[in-house]
């Protein structure tokens, strides 16, 4: 699988364009793959800027709903549950997510 086109469609999850989201998911466009450069899932994204249609075409197409965005450190179940999501949260806990235990200094971050 190329990557070629992942960068776009990332930005598209965060933007909340779901055409152009569904456009590389059909191209084969992985959506659990997080580029070297962003090390960021579409799915955390879209949670966290609440494109609630977004997430849900993400999950149902293949995202991984336990997979950590790396540079954001949170898995999906985590956004969910910072962002408010509680629709989120119990579909993600449906579909296999659990809780990770968080590093010892998100105790101090600004809900």
């Amino acid at each position: 699988m190329s990557a070629g086109d992942w960068k776009d469609m990332y930005a598209a999850a965060v933007a909340g364009d779901l055409a152009l989201v569904r456009h590389h998911i059909s191209a084969g466009v992985n959506p659990n793959y997080q580029h070297p450069e962003i090390l960021c899932t579409p799915l955390v994204a879209a949670l966290i800027h609440g494109h609630d249609a977004m997430a849900h075409y993400l999950l149902d197409n293949g995202a991984d709903p336990a997979l950590r965005s790396e540079f954001d450190d949170m898995t999906p179940l985590q956004a969910a549950k910072r962002h408010g999501r509680k629709e989120f949260v119990q579909l993600l806990q449906a579909r296999g997510a659990r809780e990770v235990k968080a590093p010892f200094w998100w105790r101090w971050l600004p809900v």
